[in-house]
């Protein structure tokens, strides 16, 4: 590392109240050099918002240690809609959680495999456990907003296991963990479509807050995996190694998933 700071991290994802704001807030405080991100800065559902996003970064940086890719939707909480919303002609959640993560990560492996010890950290969920094989390989399902977000974190947990295989032999570890049950504003956008709902939600705030962990609590555990290199790449539960979903061990899916996936990468 250079000296002056623990290493390079981009973080993405960090609004204010978020995961990933209080992820890049605990890196900065033990001296990583840290490049956030927000929508309005990152836009994972455009291609070209990724691409320049990578080169601007690769101008200013030849290596890059640490990738968290926090950022995500989930949409629809209330479980309305009946048909999927399309955005780039993919339903929203796979575009923008698992595509669009995947595009970015793509477009820094090289900066990060020029790094001594890479890290790639995806803040998935527990509700990966909600995604399906059929939907992860495209195939119809009803829809279910809920199955669709679970499917995109599914997915992750997936790439998350192919970048340790296809590049840990060059010293790239690859993490996906659930970041536990946390209060954040996520919900807000889940649920503008339901009014009422959403004043529900904020007179129960201080119930919500009492009751879940705090972003700053949950980045703890992200970042000590994330920064310890005796931390084996694998699924996390918080900063505990643990089994993810039956699903999300299948290896035939993860390889026909890989396929697709290098598919739609090399369209453009």
């Amino acid at each position: 590392m250079n000296a002056g700071h623990a290493g390079r991290a981009v973080v993405t994802g960090a609004g204010a109240g978020s995961i990933g704001r209080a992820v890049a807030d605990a890196l900065t405080a033990a001296g990583w050099e840290v490049t956030t991100t927000t929508r309005a800065t990152l836009d994972l559902t455009d291609r070209a918002s990724v691409a320049a996003f990578a080169a601007a970064y690769a101008e200013r940086s030849d290596r890059l240690d640490l990738l968290v890719n926090s950022a995500g939707i989930h949409l629809d909480l209330g479980s309305r809609w009946k048909e999927p919303q399309l955005v780039d002609g993919h339903e929203v959640h796979w575009r923008t959680n698992y595509l669009g993560t995947v595009d970015l990560t793509t477009a820094l492996l090289p900066l990060l495999l020029a790094a001594p010890e890479p890290t790639v950290l995806h803040v998935v969920s527990q509700l990966h456990e909600r995604g399906t094989t059929d939907r992860l390989l495209g195939e119809d399902a009803p829809y279910d907003s809920w199955a669709a977000y679970g499917t995109s974190k599914l997915g992750l947990v997936h790439h998350a296991a192919l970048l340790a295989t296809q590049y840990g032999d060059q010293g790239l570890r690859a993490l996906a963990a659930h970041p536990g049950a946390v209060s954040t504003n996520i919900a807000d956008r889940g649920l503008e479509t339901r009014p009422l709902l959403r004043r529900l939600r904020r007179l129960a705030l201080p119930l919500e807050r009492r009751s879940l962990m705090s972003p700053a609590a949950s980045a703890e555990h992200l970042v000590r995996i994330a920064t310890d290199p005796g931390a084996a790449s694998g699924y996390y539960r918080k900063s505990r190694p643990v089994e993810p979903s039956e699903a999300a061990r299948d290896e035939d899916a993860r390889a026909a998933l890989d396929v697709r996936t290098q598919e739609w990468l090399s369209a453009r």
